[in-house]
């Protein structure tokens, strides 16, 4: 059986370094005491709020860990840039944030000009779709500090008082959505890499994947960005809500048991209809022999995005228009436990207790 940590990444460690990460930046909260920009203490938050009065101001960082580096090892870096809004712009959504604009940084072993219009183009592209700005950025060439190409990225968003999105009124009872995905987006690269690495060697980002062309073409798989789509429910600054939604919650790093107890105020979930992963998180399973739970854990599973809200009729018609598959996947409940009804190779239909 493979899993994450064998593949190099420690899960429980990069918790327990984020709420170290976290206390620290809390102690520099006092500084903006009786000043505008106040900080709002967000424990297990997507993004940072700051107070500005009539609204808060909405800040976060994320980048598109390892997947750059099968965009490098093919030379395609056309769709790269979806994956790098999709994972600030869908933290700051969790809050109902509008994000305004992202910059980024790209640090690289040797600059490219050609590699570089290609990220941007990109970027540009998704960031046109979902109405943000690109008003800055740095590209770095640190030789022997970094191989092939790192990118990284700061959103800034903005979310009026009344519609600041924090899970507290979610009860038992409460509908789980869940938004479907197109693929692994930007999290759990780590241990495709390794399995697929291990399966057929170092050239297997060439290494055919049935009609729909190589493996590292199907992983690349660009992320669905959520946040536009979300906006159109909730409404962006100061336009007018069209149905409710008590908590959302971005599916990245730690998938969906992870992720989910994050926006349950305190409750617990019973997933019993969750969708079939796509089909290359199957094969990488049987690849790796990566039990169901870890896959829960590491991969989002099909799911990348979770909405918590009674109104599914009101939200289903408005996330069709954006091309967004939506369904009920489950109800919060009173006992604190996450409850999967699997849709993995090795235990389907079977419970999973997180």
């Amino acid at each position: 059986m493979t899993n994450y940590k064998q593949a190099g990444v420690d899960i429980n460690e990069g918790e327990k370094s984020s709420l170290i990460a976290y206390s620290y930046a809390k102690e520099t909260f006092k500084t903006r005491n009786n000043l505008i920009g106040k900080p709002i203490i967000q424990e297990g938050g997507f993004t940072g709020a700051l107070d500005f009065g009539d609204y808060y101001l909405i800040q976060n960082t994320d980048g598109v860990g390892s997947k750059i580096e099968i965009a490098d090892a093919i030379k395609d870096y056309s769709t790269i840039g979806y994956d790098l809004l999709a994972m600030v712009a869908d933290d700051a959504i969790c809050v109902g944030a509008e994000t305004i604009s992202i910059t980024n940084t790209i640090d690289t072993e040797k600059v490219d000009s050609k590699v570089v219009e290609e990220m941007m183009k990109g970027l540009k592209k998704a960031c046109i779709e979902q109405k943000v700005v690109i008003p800055g950025g740095e590209i770095a060439e640190l030789p022997g500090l970094v191989k092939g190409n790192l990118w990284n990225a700061t959103a800034l968003g903005i979310v009026e008082k009344t519609k600041f999105i924090t899970g507290k009124n979610v009860k038992p009872g409460d509908k789980i959505l869940g938004l479907k995905s197109k693929g692994f987006r930007s999290n759990g690269f780590t241990l495709v890499r390794h399995i697929l690495k291990k399966q057929f060697g170092k050239d297997w980002y060439n290494k055919k994947y049935c009609t729909r062309g190589t493996w590292g073409k199907v992983v690349l798989t660009p992320s669905q960005i959520y946040s536009n789509a979300i906006l159109d429910i909730i409404g962006r600054y100061k336009k007018t809500k069209k149905a409710e939604i008590k908590s959302i919650i971005h599916i990245t790093g730690g998938g969906i048991p992870g992720n989910i107890k994050r926006g349950l105020n305190g409750y617990g979930a019973s997933l019993t209809n969750l969708p079939k992963p796509q089909k290359m998180m199957h094969l990488l399973q049987k690849m790796g022999k990566v039990t169901d739970e870890e896959a829960y854990k590491v991969w989002n599973m099909g799911i990348g995005m979770i909405l918590i809200s009674n109104e599914e009729e009101k939200i289903k018609k408005i996330l069709e228009k954006h091309n967004i598959k939506v369904s009920q996947i489950g109800v919060v409940t009173k006992d604190k436990k996450i409850e999967i009804i699997s849709q993995g190779v090795y235990k389907k239909g079977k419970n999973l207790i997180f």
